[in-house]
């Protein structure tokens, strides 16, 4: 792919403060990933450099949406894989369901998600075509979750996908590593050092 001719963009897919923070919900739970948190470091210098290029940077927000008395509408499979989330956590506006810190100044647009992929139930697929992209790069977590979910509902969509290796982690590398060499069959898998080499040569 010659990255000259693209419009590019790009999905973060959950980087957020309640995974990621150590005042988030995860860190509470002792569910952090310290191969996650080391990943907005990484990803900010590839979001700078889509923007250069005129890209649009979009990231998906995991939340919890409150029903009728306030208590987070949390799916069965989910509350008994992670018993300590609760009320506030991953909530509409809240810190937590914010991107992190770091990252926040190069996000154009934030979508809202309930569920593993980023196009599920959300306007991304809209916004993305609307702003001309056709090749999407997506970095996030966790990379055989809603990773391997929005690159695949990607595909499907037509877009040219190219999955950053190192922008992506899991809470195992074995499940890391099989979730990127499954992705290879529908979409380019690289680092992100060889992704900003090909970016620096196509604005040249």
């Amino acid at each position: 792919m010659n990255l000259a001719q693209a419009k590019l963009g790009m999905v973060i897919v959950d980087l957020q403060n309640d995974f990621l923070a150590p005042d988030g919900a995860y860190a509470r739970g002792h569910t952090a990933s310290s191969a996650a948190q080391a990943l907005p470091t990484r990803m900010e210098p590839v979001a700078r450099a889509i923007k250069r290029q005129g890209g649009l940077v979009t990231a998906s927000l995991f939340t919890l949406w409150p029903d009728a008395k306030g208590e987070p509408m949390i799916s069965a499979h989910l509350k008994e894989r992670r018993p300590f989330l609760r009320k506030g956590d991953f909530a509409p506006g809240s810190r937590g369901q914010a991107n992190v810190d770091l990252l926040l100044p190069c996000v154009d647009v934030s979508v809202c998600k309930v569920a593993y992929s980023a196009f599920f139930n959300t306007q991304l697929d809209w916004l993305l075509r609307k702003a001309g992209v056709d090749t999407l790069v997506v970095c996030g977590i966790v990379t055989n979750g809603g990773v391997a979910s929005t690159v695949r509902d990607a595909h499907v969509r037509d877009y040219h996908v190219i999955v950053l290796s190192d922008g992506c982690a899991a809470f195992s590398d074995s499940a890391h590593q099989a979730a990127l060499t499954d992705m290879a069959s529908v979409a380019e898998v690289m680092d992100s050092a060889t992704f900003l080499q090909q970016v620096s040569h196509a604005g040249h």
